[in-house]
């Protein structure tokens, strides 16, 4: 694979000395369609978009699911035809496998956004993009079917059952199924997408060039408005071996190996036909550019050139095999048969035809079966043939149709599944039973007695541990948590293997150290559980110090995992490069670190008030990196005061730059006698300076509101504790934290 840039940080320079600062999120929806209709505005405030309301049960809903019934109905679907969009073949399954594909393929390991979790197909950028071009007919060939069954599946659910219902309908092999992606109800605003002005098909070049050799942060696409690659080659430059190198860069963004990414671009092209039959000039604008009278749809031809055929999405015109509606091997023994030219497509696309190919090695044609015509390869399907590590791998697939099978359904169910959490938020009957290392399994835990957890707490606060030593390991192993896939967090103990007992941010021989004495003091009670138990008693402790009694309330049940169930190579990416809670930042950013403290706080799951008391209470309980002093603004550390809030916005204090190179540290002096009092970082600094982070702040430093700023860091802390308890209800956690009030 291609060699990695491990720092999965939205802000990572990629281009040596560029450090020009950027926003967060780059060029956002309202960039590309100034004209929308802005309806966020009615979600302000704390107002959700979701029609079902806070109290809806999608796992309850999804249990009522007649889930052969709905199989049943998406088989007949593939067949039926519609004449406002015939399916090409007589076959919707291609056209399904593509839209599942485009829904889960946007998944990228270096921060889990992206993916089918959500259905964030169905909103911009996403239905949009020039790559999920005309995939808008198949999400309404699917709205019937949705329409039905109503509450009992999501569409992000819907999407991924029709591509693997759309793969057995045509003989091809499924590994299994899970339910449980919930639907959100509006465009997901936090992702980056990249920071270019231009769609792939107006120009873009690709993100990967000899000046930059690696994709920018979170990026996993190589042009902006791909879900991978481009077809015709790297900027449209038709150089297999070139986009072999693209391949291998993005496919590792979205967690596949080699051989995962040989069979499933094998796979999904052993289906279907790719579209270029007219100039793109024939089509109109992208759904979101649509006149309204055209109902959310885009792309749009004359009705007629499309029951004809003329239909040009990709640009690229033909089918990959002689039978594109059956599952076999027809691809790799076409790929290999044959010499390939250089052509170019109706539409001006570059991609490979067959050089005299024999009468049954041409594919039907899309609407008259009667009639037989080339077939073709893209220059990313050369790649497999022609760059050397993908020709080995191809080849043994040639000759053993059963391991493509399998490498193709394993492969398959890892891109519609990998965003979905651990196996334990799988629903449904046809969830495979083995457990695979990507799902990060962890063993069942036992919850510990009462007693037992009052013995350990005391043991813990004898120990010699400080209170910033338990706090900080509790964060550092519970805060690994994300939200977007669902990955990392305290459960299964992680911390203590390999990479993350190793990471910077944890500062690894201390973090040794008090692993090694709460392993000494556990007892029976898992690692897991000891950790985040140690630092509750640590917070019960500070609190008390600072005169409040507060019972952290903790639930057991977490389990310890092994270096052998650990997934190494994908947890590098989720080294923390910046650590707003504990005032880290390895390197300097593209941006702000603020907004990295942002980014953090999203992933966590956090609201704005939650973040400002962690990193409020964080700071007075000493959990900064290396005990550095920024920030630390209290006489009392140790205590779980509101003294970073008083001494914050404290009016006699002036703040100033370090040093004037470098906008990251300040010094805070007594405007009266110009001694110097605190010292701080652009993330403590923010909390002063952001006008609606200050009207937080200024709560928590009121006079009256020191009680309420230790009970908010304690509601706040059980809630990224907890965050990765997919074993507890959302009643049972919902309880758990309002135990605290």
């Amino acid at each position: 694979m291609a060699d990695r840039d491990p720092t999965g940080c939205p802000m990572h320079a990629g281009a040596p000395g560029v450090t020009e600062a950027r926003s967060l999120l780059g060029r956002t929806n309202r960039d590309w369609w100034p004209e929308a209709l802005p309806v966020d505005v009615l979600h302000q405030h704390g107002v959700s978009p979701d029609p079902m309301g806070p109290d809806f049960d999608y796992a309850e809903a999804f249990s009522q699911l007649d889930y052969q019934a709905i199989k049943a109905d998406l088989t007949a679907l593939m067949t039926d035809s519609k004449p406002w969009w015939p399916a090409d073949f007589g076959h919707y399954g291609p056209f399904m496998i593509r839209m599942a594909w485009h829904a889960a393929g946007t998944y990228r390991v270096t921060d889990g956004r992206g993916g089918a979790n959500s259905g964030q197909q169905r909103f911009e950028p996403l239905n949009s993009w020039p790559d999920n071009g005309n995939l808008d007919k198949a999400r309404r060939l699917l709205w019937p079917i949705k329409q039905k069954y109503g509450r009992n599946i999501s569409w992000a659910d819907l999407f991924i059952l029709a591509g693997n219902v759309a793969i057995e309908s045509m003989g091809g092999p499924v590994f299994g199924f899970g339910g449980g992606r919930k639907d959100v109800y509006q465009s997901e605003g936090d992702t980056f997408w990249g920071a270019e002005e231009i769609w792939v098909d107006e120009g873009a070049q690709t993100r990967i060039t000899d000046d930059l050799p690696e994709l920018e942060g979170p990026l996993a696409a190589i042009q902006m408005g791909l879900i991978y690659v481009n077809p015709e080659g790297p900027g449209g430059d038709p150089n297999p071996l070139l986009s072999a190198r693209d391949m291998k860069a993005t496919f590792s963004r979205m967690a596949m190996n080699s051989e995962e990414t040989v069979a499933l671009t094998a796979g999904g092209h052993a289906f279907g036909k790719a579209h270029g039959a007219k100039p793109a000039e024939n089509f109109g604008k992208n759904p979101a550019a649509e006149a309204v009278h055209m109902q959310g749809l885009g792309w749009l031809t004359d009705q007629e050139e499309i029951g004809r055929g003329h239909i040009t999405t990709s640009g690229i015109e033909g089918a990959w095999t002689n039978n594109p509606t059956r599952w076999g091997g027809d691809y790799f023994r076409l790929l290999f048969k044959y010499d390939y030219e250089l052509t170019t497509s109706p539409a001006g696309a570059k991609q490979w035809t067959p050089v005299n190919p024999d009468p049954e090695d041409m594919a039907p044609d899309a609407r008259d079966p009667n009639k037989r015509v080339p077939t073709m390869m893209t220059t990313a399907d050369m790649a497999l043939k022609m760059d050397p590590e993908f020709r080995e791998i191809s080849l043994r697939f040639k000759d053993d149709q059963a391991a493509l099978d399998d490498a193709f359904s394993r492969a398959w169910f890892k891109l519609t599944h990998r965003d979905l959490g651990p196996k334990i938020r799988y629903l449904g009957n046809d969830v495979p039973a083995e457990d695979l290392i990507w799902q990060d399994p962890i063993p069942a835990g036992v919850a510990p007695s009462d007693a037992e957890v009052a013995s350990f707490k005391g043991r813990v606060l004898a120990s010699g541990l400080s209170v910033s030593e338990l706090v900080r390991t509790a964060w550092a192993s519970a805060s690994t948590y994300r939200k977007s896939d669902h990955r990392g967090g305290a459960n299964g103990a992680r911390i203590a293997l390999e990479p993350q007992r190793s990471w910077a941010v944890n500062e690894p021989d201390r973090l040794a150290t008090v692993l090694a004495k709460l392993n000494e003091l556990r007892g029976s009670i898992s690692l897991a559980d000891a950790i985040v138990l140690a630092g509750s008693a640590a917070i019960e402790q500070a609190a008390a110090a600072a005169g409040f009694t507060v019972e952290v309330p903790f639930t057991g049940g977490r389990g310890d995992a092994t270096q052998e169930m650990t997934d190494v190579d994908s947890f590098v990416w989720m080294e923390p490069q910046a650590d707003g809670f504990r005032n880290y930042l390895k390197s300097r950013q593209r941006v702000k670190t603020e907004e990295l403290l942002l980014d953090k706080a999203s992933l966590l799951g956090l609201s704005g008030p939650e973040m400002t008391v962690l990193v409020g209470g964080l700071r007075v309980l000493g959990a900064n990196h290396g005990d550095r002093p920024e920030g630390v603004l209290t006489t009392r550390p140790g205590q779980l005061t509101n003294d970073f809030f008083v001494n914050l916005l404290d009016n006699e204090t002036f703040w100033d730059l370090v040093d004037a190179s470098s906008d990251e540290e300040f010094i805070g002096y007594d405007r009266g006698g110009r001694h110097e009092k605190w010292r701080a970082t652009r993330t403590d600094l923010i909390f002063g300076s952001n006008s609606q982070l200050r009207a937080t702040a200024e709560v928590y430093a009121e006079r009256g509101h020191e009680e309420k700023f230790v009970r908010d860091f304690v509601k706040a802390w059980v809630k990224v504790m907890n965050a990765d308890r997919f074993d507890l209800t959302a009643r049972r956690s919902e309880d758990v934290i309002d135990d605290v009030a």
